[in-house]
């Protein structure tokens, strides 16, 4: 029943965004999480703080913050490399909070690369205020066939396969 929705579940996601496909695991868990996919190998992704997500004091807790900014500054090498991913480290600045309601966003720039580890320079907003500004430190795993939103970089692919 609607009736059961919280405020946060029922309101607007900004255009451009879709649902992420994160069924199981722990982005189940957190979820929803979604993603604005400029189709330029850079991606934004974004979740409405909901109840549970939310601390004692009603704001969100800084460990979803913590697990969307790895989410999200990882994403970047999904989407430009093909490369599953592990976080190898994540240092965070935490600068404001998001409240129940708020719609947070957070997208991560590949900065460098060395021995399949990847360097990615980080920040997580709300509107106009910087929560989070960080730097994540990913180990590739393994190449992979770009998926959806990862398409731009096909031909650089099919070029280490000898396509």
């Amino acid at each position: 029943m609607s009736d059961d929705l919280t405020d946060a579940q029922t309101a607007a996601i900004p255009d451009g965004y879709s649902q992420l496909n994160w069924s199981r695991g722990f982005g189940r868990q957190i979820g929803p999480l979604f993603e604005q996919n400029s189709g330029s190998g850079e991606a934004c992704l974004g979740f409405r703080v909901e109840e549970h997500h939310t601390n004692g004091l009603g704001n969100c807790h800084g460990g979803m913050l913590m697990s969307f900014a790895d989410m999200a500054w990882g994403r970047i090498i999904s989407l430009q490399k093909s490369y599953s991913w592990v976080t190898v480290r994540l240092m965070c600045d935490f600068l404001s909070g998001a409240k129940l309601g708020d719609w947070v966003e957070g997208q991560g720039e590949l900065i460098g690369e060395e021995d399949m580890v990847f360097t990615v320079r980080g920040r997580i907003w709300s509107g106009d205020r910087t929560l989070i500004t960080g730097t994540g430190v990913f180990k590739g795993l393994s190449p992979r066939k770009p998926r959806p939103g990862e398409l731009a970089f096909k031909a650089d692919l099919a070029l280490k396969e000898g396509g």
